[in-house]
């Protein structure tokens, strides 16, 4: 049976494990220019050597307009190339591989991080104190965030158009692969999630029509890049009545697959507040459901031990993603193909004394 300390392979690159570091925003780019900076460089450098396969850094946004909070990372300029390689460049000299999750807040974009230059700060930022209006799939205000406007139809095509040039730049500055952020209510979960798309363009209607800027992006993607890994990362439930559902989920996928996706990623909730069962991999059962259309799936949610990921994995997921988990520890994947018995040779030189 497949283990968590097999590798896989995503077109051409080779990945060495099946324990992956899920996407956590760090929101500390205090100088609100979408350039990372030392806690980045530090932070990813940690984690890429902590022995996972493939580390995914942090939401990082198209378009000025679509970051989350003023202190997001981004890819929507040349000069964001230069700021990520010596990170892209540390992770590679670890042997992992890294990508990047390229994403458009839409409604959830213009809010305070709450920490850093910020201070504790909530909620949205005032357009007269540096925010700005946000665009959605239509006017539907989101968690008590200010309200959006609808986006129009030729704004939506640029912001495909933004998607493709930050995975021009995204492998311009190294990185092996690109990740398309349609989950947590973004933008592209804005426009998948009948609860907020009300649209009667192209844009909307029946899941086909909703899915439309998804897959377009995708397949730009491809067309452009047909060698670069991409994985697309869906809310695969919104855990409310009238909203995403598990089987409309597995059809994204299936359509994102043929679009030109590798594998997508099986995440849930984010775009309204919703009683949602928390627990140790509670949302396994949503990858489960994925890969039952033959999808390349990833499974993500509270796996906090090396047997429920192998677990997971030797059931037919392709890979298993830590958060939280990596940290409270980066070199989770270490300790945990340790645990299995696994023979690696993921430990740094520096560090094998603690072996």
């Amino acid at each position: 049976m497949t283990s968590i300390v097999d590798p896989i392979r995503l077109r051409d690159l080779e990945v060495r494990n099946r324990i992956w570091i899920a996407p956590m925003c760090q929101y500390s780019v205090d100088a609100y220019d979408g350039r990372p900076a030392e806690w980045h460089r530090v932070h990813y450098g940690a984690l890429a050597a902590g022995g996972t396969g493939l580390l995914v850094v942090e939401s990082t946004a198209v378009v000025p307009e679509g970051r989350i909070t003023r202190q997001d990372t981004g890819l929507w300029d040349d000069d964001h190339v230069e700021a990520w390689r010596p990170i892209v460049d540390f992770a590679h000299a670890q042997g992992a591989a890294i990508g990047v999750q390229l994403n458009h807040a839409g409604a959830k974009s213009s809010t305070y991080a709450g920490f850093g230059r910020d201070g504790s700060a909530r909620g949205s930022v005032p357009v007269d104190a540096g925010g700005w209006q946000t665009a959605s799939a239509s006017d539907v205000q989101i968690l008590g965030l200010a309200q959006p406007r609808a986006a129009t139809t030729a704004e939506l095509d640029a912001i495909a158009h933004a998607f493709v040039a930050a995975a021009h730049r995204a492998t311009e500055a190294g990185f092996d692969v690109v990740e398309v952020h349609a989950a947590h209510g973004y933008l592209l979960h804005q426009l998948l999630s009948p609860l907020t798309n009300r649209r009667d363009d192209r844009y909307g209607g029946d899941l086909a029509g909703r899915a439309t800027l998804l897959l377009d992006v995708v397949r730009r993607i491809r067309a452009e890049l047909p060698s670069l890994p991409i994985i697309v990362r869906l809310s695969a439930t919104d855990w409310t009545e009238g909203g995403v559902t598990p089987d409309d989920a597995a059809r994204v996928a299936r359509w994102s697959i043929e679009a030109g996706a590798d594998l997508v990623d099986a995440s849930s909730g984010g775009l309204v507040l919703a009683d949602i069962p928390v627990g140790p991999g509670y949302q396994v059962h949503l990858a489960e459901r994925i890969a039952a259309e033959g999808v390349a799936t990833s499974a993500v949610g509270l796996v906090t031990s090396a047997a429920h990921a192998d677990e997971i994995v030797a059931s037919g997921i392709a890979a298993v993603r830590i958060g939280r988990e990596a940290l409270r520890d980066p070199s989770t994947p270490i300790r945990w193909a340790r645990e299995l018995g696994g023979d690696v040779d993921w430990v740094p030189p520096q560090r094998l004394r603690a072996y």
